[in-house]
């Protein structure tokens, strides 16, 4: 089997390969970039292996005028930018010994090594220079095919090496796996009891994977079965699935993982998921007034269009009721609305706290007219 891909031919692409191989080195690409071109859907970063060793691929580079960067020398990557596009090579690999978290590494020139301490049989597929597909664990191909997700051995072991593979596990079946098909009994049962491990895993970690899960097309299935198994509420203390299918059958606009976040619930999210400040206000805005009544013109006129459109569809599951497509007129008038008071209306007579004290009532007051209010009425009534 051959991929066809367009990454293949890029400039910077055929360069590195020529790097590698042109000095009597082995050279393939490997993971999600063969996973996803065997599938035609997008790929984004083209990641290559190799049986030269990181210093001689800097050597390589450097002779072939291409920038190399150490980005993860120890464990024998090195990132080589041609053409204006970076190329992640890593040597050949086996594990020596692994805590959950990293492994000891030795670099090792053979394909089968490699692939047996990789996560599962649709990622420890590899391609050489031409495309011509190779599947060292002879599963690779069939699980794909059959859009099947399944560990490599034993999942016990490969859970044991990285804890982070319980949430892997979900978030590539939700991605890549038949949604028909359900998830690989053994696979489940091996999350389930290595739920302990997830405790040991970095909050910058565990956040974004449960991000990259909750973007897929729909992750409900995936996450019904983490609720099943305790994975949920081990990552997400407090957290519930039954609100996401409700929302994800609402939704038109592209998957959010922050809105789903809002839906799913939790305590202390942000914080566990070690979330940016601008996704953690975001999470806060929308859990605060999707149980509220505000109306969807002062919502966008209080968090903008996006958010407040964001506020009706967690409603909307909620309560079970589709969204009101009146709602969309009444965000684009609180998009536009203008508040008609200035501070220099109210001067000199007020200053500082009592100022600001003022205006934030009269605004309100402007709000809750539907912006209906006009300046003098408003001057009118603060007399």
């Amino acid at each position: 089997m051959k991929l066809a891909a367009d990454w293949l031919d890029l400039p910077g692409t055929r360069a590195v390969m020529a790097t590698l191989t042109g000095a009597g080195h082995g050279a393939w690409f490997v993971g999600g970039c063969v996973r996803n071109a065997l599938l035609d859907q997008p790929v984004s970063d083209i990641d290559i292996t190799t049986d030269a060793r990181p210093e001689r691929v800097i050597a390589l580079a450097e002779g072939a005028g291409i920038k190399a960067v150490p980005t993860g020398i120890d464990h024998g990557t090195v990132t080589l930018v041609a053409d204006h596009r970076p190329y992640e090579v890593t040597t050949l690999r086996r594990d020596i010994a692994t805590d959950g978290r990293r492994a000891t590494i030795a670099f090792t020139d053979r394909l089968e090594e490699d692939a047996a301490r990789r996560d599962f049989t649709m990622n420890a597929l590899y391609a050489d220079a031409e495309g011509l597909v190779l599947d060292p664990t002879g599963e690779g191909l069939a699980d794909l095919a059959a859009r099947r997700l399944r560990f490599i051995g034993a999942p016990e072991d490969r859970i044991h090496e990285d804890y982070l593979r319980i949430l892997r596990f979900f978030r590539f079946h939700a991605w890549y796996a038949d949604p028909e098909g359900g998830l690989d009994a053994e696979g489940l049962a091996a999350c389930a009891a290595g739920l302990d491990g997830l405790d040991r895993l970095s909050r910058e970690r565990v956040g974004a994977e449960v991000k990259k899960l909750l973007a897929a097309p729909d992750p409900s299935p995936a996450v019904a079965a983490m609720a099943q198994t305790g994975v949920l509420t081990r990552a997400l203390p407090g957290a519930e699935a039954r609100l996401l299918p409700i929302l994800v059958a609402l939704e038109t606009a592209h998957p959010d993982p922050i809105r789903r976040l809002a839906a799913l619930g939790g305590d202390d999210v942000a914080e566990r998921l070690r979330l940016s400040r601008a996704d953690a206000a975001r999470l806060a805005t929308l859990r605060d007034e999707m149980g509220k009544a505000t109306p969807p013109a002062a919502l966008a006129y209080a968090h903008g269009a996006e958010i407040a459109r964001d506020i009706l569809l967690l409603r909307a599951a909620l309560f079970e009721t589709p969204p009101d497509p009146a709602s969309e007129a009444q965000i684009a008038q609180g998009t536009t609305a203008q508040f008609p008071v200035k501070p220099a209306d109210l001067m000199p007579r007020l200053q500082g706290p009592a100022l600001g004290a003022a205006l934030k009532a009269m605004e309100a007051r402007w709000i809750a007219s539907g912006f209906t209010l006009t300046r003098a009425q408003l001057l009118a009534d603060a007399d």
